[in-house]
């Protein structure tokens, strides 16, 4: 991610660590849904091919500052207070890299800087732009990452049924897919009707990708996940495969999958992109 660039740091240390935590950025699925939705929605709704590059554009910013937000929330996952974790993307956790008071830095910094650029972002009114801070406020506070990630550490060594899972993943993975999508409908000016279909649609994504997420945890490698296979049944955590069994919840994100795609039949053609991302979301292998 080349935003470190953008990023004004004076501390050197921190500086390093920043660059760090961003040199290597993963999948970048989030900004992609991002994009994606804003590229679809301005594709069926402006005319012109200059106003719909504006929208993805303002969309390609926006989806920036929401991967701040998703390494800041990974960043602080893996303390020793959290998930106590030693691998990520492939690389020794930032805590582990330099130490864990750079890494609480590391993420209170992209936490602040994911609204700094929201705010910068060119092509956007100011009403957009309110929008959009509070939508992503919203869904990495208490009602969204940061509650459902206290809900999991509180349903440690218990055992959850699917419906209690449900209201822990759509808060602690769900909220910011979610907001991934709905703010790329803010910045091409979706309709309500549109809005509202892209909601469902990216609650079943969200799902559909934990639940994945979960199958990974005890059928991929930690080589090919890029982080320590296997932490969820270290540590005692209800999931869906815990559950379900493997079959039926891999059986179940296809479920989620085909009901949120049925919800993009409206947008035609334009949703090709989009469709194929979402497949790439649930059908992965890291």
């Amino acid at each position: 991610m080349a935003l470190s660039s953008h990023i004004a740091c004076s501390d050197p240390g921190l500086k390093a660590a920043l660059t760090y935590a961003l040199e290597n950025p993963g999948k970048q699925l989030r900004s992609r849904l991002c994009r994606e939705t804003a590229a679809m929605v301005a594709t069926r709704a402006l005319s012109g091919t200059e106003s719909v590059n504006n929208a993805i554009e303002s969309a390609s910013q926006v989806g920036e500052a929401i991967e701040c937000l998703h390494t800041y929330s990974l960043i602080h996952d893996d303390l020793p207070a959290m998930d106590d974790d030693d691998l990520r993307r492939g690389k020794p956790t930032v805590h582990k890299a330099f130490d864990e008071a750079t890494a609480i830095l590391v993420g209170d910094g992209l936490q602040a800087f994911a609204f700094e650029w929201v705010a910068e972002t060119d092509g956007l009114s100011d009403n957009q732009k309110i929008q959009l801070i509070r939508l992503l406020s919203k869904s990495v506070g208490f009602d969204g990452m940061v509650g459902g990630q206290a809900m999991d550490i509180a349903a440690e060594g218990k055992s959850l049924d699917v419906s209690l899972l449900k209201e822990v993943h759509l808060r602690k993975t769900g909220a910011l897919i979610e907001a991934s999508v709905l703010a790329g409908a803010i910045c091409a000016d979706a309709t309500e009707t549109q809005t509202s279909a892209l909601h469902q649609f990216s609650r079943n994504i969200g799902l559909a990708f934990q639940v994945m997420d979960d199958v990974l945890d005890v059928t991929a490698s930690s080589e090919t996940l890029g982080k320590t296979a296997g932490k969820d049944i270290t540590a005692d955590k209800s999931t869906y495969v815990a559950c379900m069994g493997v079959d039926a919840a891999r059986a179940y994100a296809n479920e989620l999958l085909d009901e949120a795609l049925a919800l993009l039949t409206p947008f035609g053609k334009a949703a090709d992109s989009l469709i194929v991302l979402s497949r790439l979301l649930v059908h992965r292998d890291k």
